[in-house]
């Protein structure tokens, strides 16, 4: 059996019915397999095998510890965009010396944990930066190991949103400006340069554009050398895609096929970043069907899980596959609906046009492809508590993030009392 699939019309995570947990945990919920979780690490791991890497997951993606611990007992790193994810990979476990920080806005606070905590180096975005971190060093008599994050110009071919490598993006410097701002660096006593870094993009489905990418970063590395730099790192993002319904990305040994020729004369580790690709088919979010509706021109299934749970349809008109937790036997046909959720906006969708077969009120739907970006988007839009999330390993699955509360909603507030 495999992780998520029907046996007997009834739809299992593992080995434990979709069913059973949604009666027990209640629904909205993110279910998320640890097979799947574990096989997608080992896959990229093996594939890269024969050259120094370490696979930093991206766990703006999805940051539960749970999810963190998986990939950090595999022995994987953890890239972070935040105080917020510093303390949260911390708390899971990481190796600080298994830690990147990407990101455009680092605080000079979180600058200062990330360098009291001993990272591994930041991914730095901009000559600023590059100030803000030298100058927090030197506050606090540390040295900061640093990448630049280069803008190499290159079309992910993705969704504009998450396209991240042409010159027009607020990621990195371009890559024309690059050898400047290194040779900036040699004026910053407490930075040490030692790795070049570039993310194109997200939800990726042809290596070309990787390809290409490497094809103008390699021999910055190389000049870098040349001109005296110990570039020890060398940092190649992530971005790969996943299925979420006619795609086709490559699989990840074709994917490192077709890099490894790239990377393998630099003579350094070779670091990467993915999010998506590791959590993305992973998980799923149960919702429960409330109403069936109809009126003249549409039908729908008022179903208990909405945008505020999981927002990528209603803002990337992205798709998820949604099927029944248990299946009818007994052949009615399908009908063609929109599953939609409860909150006040016409944009609050799971899913438009979906043949489903015949619902009713109390029925189970299963959200595919929710692992990545579900969660992790989520919010209390509307006064909606967030959801539970679990994870199964074998045929036992554990609550991993209690639902919230209403009292929850509130915490941290106060009515002021005016004097």
């Amino acid at each position: 059996m495999t992780a998520f699939a029907y046996h007997d019309e009834v739809f299992y995570c593992e080995e434990v019915p979709i069913a059973t947990i949604a009666r027990e945990v209640g629904t909205p919920c993110y279910v998320y397999s640890h097979r799947l979780l574990v096989d997608g690490y080992r896959a990229l791991d093996q594939a890269f095998a024969g050259l120094p890497h370490l696979i930093c997951y991206a766990m703006k993606a999805n940051a539960n510890l749970a999810v963190l611990r998986t990939f950090i007992d595999e022995g994987g790193g953890i890239d972070i965009v935040s105080g917020g994810e510093l303390f949260r990979a911390l708390r899971a476990g990481a190796d600080p010396q298994r830690i990147v920080f990407a990101g455009v806005g680092k605080g000079q606070e979180e600058i200062e944990a990330a360098l009291q905590a001993g990272i591994l180096l930041f991914n730095v975005e901009s000559m600023p930066e590059l100030e803000a971190i030298q100058a927090v060093a030197a506050r606090i008599g540390r040295h900061a190991r640093v990448a630049l994050r280069v803008n190499p110009d290159v079309d992910p071919q993705t969704h504009p949103y998450i396209s991240t490598g042409l010159r027009q993006s607020k990621f990195g410097v371009p890559i024309q400006e690059a050898p400047t701002l290194y040779q900036h660096m040699r004026k910053l006593p407490n930075l040490d340069p030692v790795g070049v870094h570039a993310h194109i993009g997200s939800q990726i489905t042809q290596v070309s554009p990787f390809c290409e990418s490497l094809s103008k970063l390699v021999p910055l590395v190389e000049k870098l050398r040349q001109d005296g730099f110990d570039i020890r790192y060398f940092d190649i993002g992530g971005g790969l895609g996943i299925r979420y319904k006619d795609e086709a990305p490559p699989a990840p040994s074709a994917y490192a096929e077709a890099l490894k020729p790239l990377l393998g004369g630099l003579d350094c580790t070779v670091l990467m970043e993915p999010g998506r690709l590791l959590v993305g088919n992973a998980g799923v979010l149960i919702t429960k069907v409330l109403y069936v509706k109809a009126n003249q021109d549409k039908k729908f299934l008022v179903v208990d899980g909405a945008m505020n749970d999981l927002i990528r349809p209603s803002l990337y008109n992205a798709y998820h596959a949604i099927v029944p937790a248990v299946r009818s036997a007994n052949g009615q046909p399908e009908v063609t609906l929109d599953v939609v959720g409860p909150i006040c906006e016409s944009g609050d969708f799971l899913g438009k046009e979906r043949p489903l077969p015949p619902c009713q009120p109390g029925d189970f739907l299963v959200v595919m492809s929710a692992g990545a970006y579900g969660f992790a988007m989520a919010s209390n839009y509307n006064a909606r508590p967030r959801a539970a999330e679990v994870m199964v390993r074998g045929d036992k699955f554990a609550v991993v993030r209690a639902r919230e509360t209403y009292d929850d909603l509130i915490r941290g507030e106060c009515i002021p009392t005016w004097s």
